[in-house]
């Protein structure tokens, strides 16, 4: 097993927010499949995040084993790739900062789309944006 960027997974209220009404709208109950789905469709995007400060001042908080699940290495591994493209280091500090911005920018972006009306919508708009990227 990799050493995984962050041991806690700690979300914002407004990422919360969002999370939520993904949750309405593609009937995914769990916050962890849904957070999986907005790293990846942050990843997929060509330019970085913006290095803005992220509360962690909501309730939903996780374990990065819960987060990841059983594809928790192939995460850490895309994560430093996409740090590693960006030009960034890959100590412990920036790929949790890195993760965290990826994270809620993901979850941004998924919240956003109004084309997102159930979890088909949800995983062929990311995998769309994710094919993109690699042809």
């Amino acid at each position: 097993m990799l050493e995984p960027p962050v041991d806690r997974v700690r979300i914002s209220q407004s990422a919360k927010d969002q999370l939520i009404k993904l949750k309405r709208i593609t009937k995914i109950d769990q916050w962890n499949i849904l957070c999986r789905w907005a790293l990846c469709r942050s990843l997929a995007e060509p330019t970085p995040p913006s290095p803005v400060a992220i509360p962690a001042d909501s309730n939903v908080e996780m374990t990065w084993q819960v987060f990841g699940g059983a594809i928790g290495d192939i995460l850490i591994v895309a994560l430093k790739q996409r740090c590693h493209t960006d030009k960034l280091n890959l100590d412990s500090e920036t790929l949790a900062t890195q993760f965290r911005l990826h994270l809620h920018r993901g979850i941004g972006y998924l919240a956003a789309n109004s084309s997102i009306k159930s979890s088909e919508d949800l995983i062929s708009t990311t995998v769309l944006k994710l094919t993109e990227v690699i042809q």
